[in-house]
């Protein structure tokens, strides 16, 4: 099951000998499953080692490294690290360092969400989703830049959402998390620009993956509708296209992002969500 996750999530087949990030060293948070592993995959089609953080039974997760590196020829690594918790972002890092070597590329792509309005809006909801959306990105990256400044050569993608880029009610703590995803990536990028270093933000839309699936069907559920009017009406009334962004869609833009063709995209926050924010 969980490799054929990979091979339908990467849409990619094995790789041909000159990989583009051959000897090159990711970290990509939040990627058991969805977006982040199809990213976790696609880098590792290109020859990164891989180190994978998210949630999940360890064993499975340890079952989907190997299977991830037997595919793409890798090595890889599973880190259980907490992101809400600022030492383990940096043992996290410290740990890849000893295992594989100093940090290329990272992918800050973890986040969780609660909706609620502001008045309502538990205290310690809004701490969580600010450490982990938030605060964790700024962990990592001050963990990594010291070596790639000395290097003079890094990737840093941060998975922020459309939602870094305009409002929606009732996602206070989301939507600011976002908005700072999206500015600290800005500094980041003119701190780094010398330095052979790039920093960019990746904002998708609604993407369909196994947790939306599940969302589509409890909302038909608890408001009696269809799933399709659930997806037409309810999650895709902002994003033109009437259509969701595919996690390959998302991994192709990291992957873009991660070659030498972007050496001059820094800075920047890339939409790709259908044409929601254009509005």
């Amino acid at each position: 099951m969980i490799e054929g996750n990979i091979m339908h999530t990467a849409g990619l087949g094995r790789p041909d000998a000159a990989r583009a990030l051959e000897g090159r060293v990711a970290i990509v948070t939040g990627s058991t499953s969805g977006i982040g592993l199809a990213i976790a995959a696609a880098l590792a089609a290109d020859g990164a080692s891989i180190v994978i953080n998210g949630l999940g039974d360890h064993a499975d997760v340890e079952n989907l490294c190997h299977v991830l590196g037997a595919r793409y020829d890798v090595s890889t690594r599973y880190d259980a690290a907490d992101l809400a918790r600022p030492g383990a972002v940096v043992d996290m890092v410290d740990r890849t360092v000893r295992a594989f070597g100093p940090v290329d590329i990272l992918v800050s792509n973890a986040g969780i969400q609660h909706v609620a309005p502001i008045e309502e809006f538990a205290p310690e909801r809004w701490d969580a989703i600010l450490a982990v959306n938030l605060s964790a990105v700024f962990h990592a990256t001050r963990a990594v830049l010291p070596e790639m400044k000395q290097r003079g050569w890094g990737r840093i993608i941060n998975v922020a959402s459309a939602h870094g880029l305009v409002g929606s009610a009732f996602k206070s703590a989301y939507v600011a998390a976002k908005h700072g995803v999206v500015g600290l990536t800005k500094v980041t990028a003119l701190e780094t620009a010398e330095f052979g270093i790039t920093c960019n933000a990746v904002c998708p839309g609604y993407v369909w993956t196994p947790l939306v699936e599940r969302q589509v069907a409890a909302q038909a559920a608890a408001h009696g509708i269809s799933p399709e009017d659930v997806v037409r009406t309810v999650m895709l009334a902002e994003q033109p296209t009437k259509r969701f962004a595919t996690v390959e869609e998302i991994a192709g833009t990291v992957r873009f992002l991660c070659s030498a063709v972007a050496a001059s995209v820094t800075g920047a926050a890339i939409a790709v969500d259908g044409g929601w924010t254009a509005h």
